[in-house]
């Protein structure tokens, strides 16, 4: 009954549309009162020491920082970046699509704040040059996700948390994987383009284009050389970005309004608190987890795979993309890390290399029909039903499992550059 409690309980909400946090709140209060003896004020102590955390301060900071780029003209420069580079080539603007997210990605940290960018600003010209609905839908939604891959990642700093690890060592490791996707999407797009002479996009002056958005390529450089330098901590880094965005948009560029910032901080501090009550309530969950033994319970249960790490990291992937579908990826990493990291390091499966693979399956989740968080983000914003959207998404969510298998069974692309850096 307990573990119905626990498991079953959260799962039932769930499919009956509870918010994350709600369902685990519930099974948390359920089991605490029915099937334990402790008290309940002791509830309210792990939450809020879920939350005592110095990493966690970079969430809000990357957060509004990727959202005040987008408001002050930083995401548009950088597309045009991309775009003189690309915009001549076969397949030039979806390409440009691709290379943009990725370039935002490592400025935001965030999918869903890419997708609206990027949305935004390239949906449009991709219907202009001769490109259906639903492959441009598509392409924006998954291409996406690779944010949540690129470094730095909002996931990638709660697995840091979660499974106690160093998150500055995580961010190089997940340089790799995510131009790796974002090479696989950029070749299919070149490979498969259909598009006539006449809708290939021009491409612009690569020195204009540079000159134009050379503060918003600074953004990234200062942040991520910041980090890897060891100059701050990835939570100072934040900080930095969030200031640097501020004064880009308002001083430089003059895109954006003091009102803007107030606006933008007001929306920030609205997301920020989601990702906090999702946080407290998963860092209950996993608490009461843990004293009532489930995770000495799985690792006996996996320990038949003890021989055999290669079957461990297919069931992983197989949860994590049926996780990915339903939850978000900060819940199910804070839910599932710390169960499944001491089994892994008992296989010689390092830790870093299970985060990428456990982020990579998440960014695939949040393009997955029919809950991804992208498909509700790409709706809104490109204006679409969700059926245009998941029939462009098909080539890319496969395209996505190849890389996939190969980060999974190809450890050096996720360890190569912490080894050597």
């Amino acid at each position: 009954m307990m573990f119905l409690s626990l498991v079953g309980l959260p799962v039932v909400l769930l499919f009956l549309g509870v918010p994350v946090f709600a369902a685990l709140m519930a099974a948390v209060l359920v089991t605490m009162v029915f099937f334990t003896s402790m008290p309940i004020v002791a509830l309210q102590q792990i939450m809020f020491g879920s939350l005592d955390k110095f990493s966690l301060i970079a969430i809000p900071f990357f957060i509004f920082a990727g959202e005040m780029m987008g408001v002050g003209g930083i995401s548009r420069r950088i597309i045009n970046w991309v775009l003189s580079m690309f915009g001549g080539l076969r397949g030039g603007l979806p390409v440009t699509t691709v290379g943009a997210s990725t370039c935002f990605g490592a400025i935001s940290g965030s999918s869903p704040a890419t997708v609206a960018a990027i949305g935004r600003l390239l949906y449009k010209p991709l219907l202009d040059k001769g490109y259906d609905k639903s492959f441009a839908a598509g392409l924006i939604t998954s291409s996406g996700a690779i944010a949540i891959v690129i470094p730095p990642s909002v996931a990638m700093i709660l697995y840091g948390i979660a499974a106690e690890q160093p998150i500055t060592k995580l961010f190089i490791a997940g340089i790799l994987p995510g131009l790796l996707l974002a090479t696989i999407l950029s070749a299919y797009l070149y490979v498969t383009d259909r598009s006539t002479r006449e809708n290939k996009t021009e491409r612009l002056s690569f020195l204009s284009a540079t000159k134009e958005g050379f503060w918003a390529l600074c953004a990234p450089v200062l942040v991520l050389g910041g980090i890897y330098l060891g100059v701050f901590s990835p939570t100072e880094a934040g900080g930095l970005a969030s200031v640097y965005a501020i004064i880009v948009s308002v001083l430089v560029y003059r895109e954006a309004t003091w009102r803007d910032v107030l606006l933008v901080a007001g929306s920030a501090a609205m997301l920020t608190a989601q990702v906090m009550l999702i946080i407290a309530a998963a860092g209950a969950y996993s608490w009461l987890l843990t004293v009532n033994g489930i995770p000495q319970h799985v690792t006996n249960v996996l320990g038949a795979l003890d021989e055999n790490p290669a079957a461990f990291l297919i069931l992983v992937n197989l949860l994590f993309l049926a996780v990915g579908c339903v939850l978000d990826p900060n819940s199910a990493i804070l839910v599932l890390a710390p169960l499944l990291v001491p089994v892994a390091i008992t296989m010689g499966i390092d830790p870093i290399h299970l985060g990428i693979i456990m982020t990579v399956n998440l960014s695939i989740g949040m393009f997955t029909p029919p809950f991804g968080l992208n498909i509700f983000v790409a709706q809104a914003v490109l204006n679409v039903p969700p059926t245009t959207i998941y029939k462009g998404i098909i080539p890319f969510l496969l395209l996505n499992l190849l890389a996939l298998l190969v980060i999974t069974f190809v450890p050096e692309v996720s360890l190569f550059l912490t080894h050597h850096l």
